[in-house]
């Protein structure tokens, strides 16, 4: 990786954490994108501290956020003239119902929207530093749900929080397979990843039972490491040039849920998101 720029979301614990060491280590120039300074601070820290790498910077977003989306897009952009690697890692599990300041429930804004509207934003500079890679972490969660609940992407009615996560990371699955589609013969390719039940900090937002739970579960959970073992090797196996719009998982293409793979509710999600980041307004077409 020596010589590529990498973006990685999420990269303070757990999975992304992992990645971001990784990936130090290979040589890369680093970008880590989190909402905490301080432990973003840390995370810089432990990278230099585990892999002698001086080329690592952080950017600062709240991903809930869409202007904050925005603003560390444009701070990207402005400090990295190539990007060879964007790998979106952040994610959330949420007990209880919440609701994003943009007025979108927090799962679906965070886990997938989160997604779309950093990835396009950074899009032209990937196309122009091709080749380039896109992996989205997703999860078997979403065989969790039967499809896009189009009237309801919000769960304003009947909030379940394992559902509604398994909706969020089957959108992960359907983003993933229409840009692929929409970046054919480019140079990028777009990819997704199931990390495996792994001991991260997911889900630590919910209070002090779900902390304690999670604590209780983590020896049956893989390591970051492990868990990060798969993203690694979609960001840079050279066995995997050219390839886009697959899912992975243990390292391996497999094959998602029969929901994972309708194309007409890829262009529909598609649409929707569109939509609610703005990206269909006019003089955006290009993104859209």
């Amino acid at each position: 990786m020596k010589g590529k720029t990498c973006i990685v979301t999420g990269a303070t614990s757990g999975i992304g954490r992992s990645t971001a060491i990784a990936l130090a280590r290979a040589g890369a120039e680093l970008g880590i994108v989190c909402r905490d300074a301080g432990r973003g601070e840390e995370t810089v820290r432990a990278i230099r501290d585990q892999t002698g790498s001086t080329a690592v910077d952080v950017f600062l977003a709240d991903l809930s956020s869409q202007a904050a989306i925005r603003g560390v897009a444009s701070a990207i952009l402005a400090r990295y003239p190539q990007i060879h690697l964007l790998v979106n890692n952040a994610g959330v599990v949420n007990l209880q119902r919440a609701v994003t300041a943009d007025g979108i429930e927090q799962t679906f804004a965070v886990n997938h929207l989160a997604y779309f509207l950093l990835t396009l934003l950074l899009l032209d500079r990937l196309r122009a530093s091709a080749p380039a890679r896109i992996v989205n972490v997703g999860s078997d969660a979403h065989k969790f749900v039967s499809g896009i609940d189009f009237d309801d992407v919000g769960f304003a009615r009947g909030y379940k929080s394992m559902k509604v996560y398994g909706h969020s990371k089957l959108a992960n699955l359907l983003f993933t397979t229409e840009l692929a589609r929409r970046l054919e013969g480019s140079g990028v390719t777009v990819n997704c990843v199931h990390p495996g039940a792994v001991a991260t900090g997911l889900g630590k937002n919910n209070g002090r039972v779900a902390g304690l739970l999670i604590r209780m579960l983590a020896p049956f959970f893989r390591t970051p490491d492990k868990g990060a073992a798969t993203t690694l090797h979609v960001a840079t196996s050279p066995a995997l040039d050219g390839i886009s719009g697959r899912y992975f998982a243990n390292c391996r293409e497999v094959q998602p849920s029969a929901a994972a793979r309708d194309r007409a509710a890829a262009q529909r999600l598609w649409e929707l998101s569109a939509h609610l980041t703005g990206l269909d307004a006019p003089g955006l077409a290009g993104f859209a």
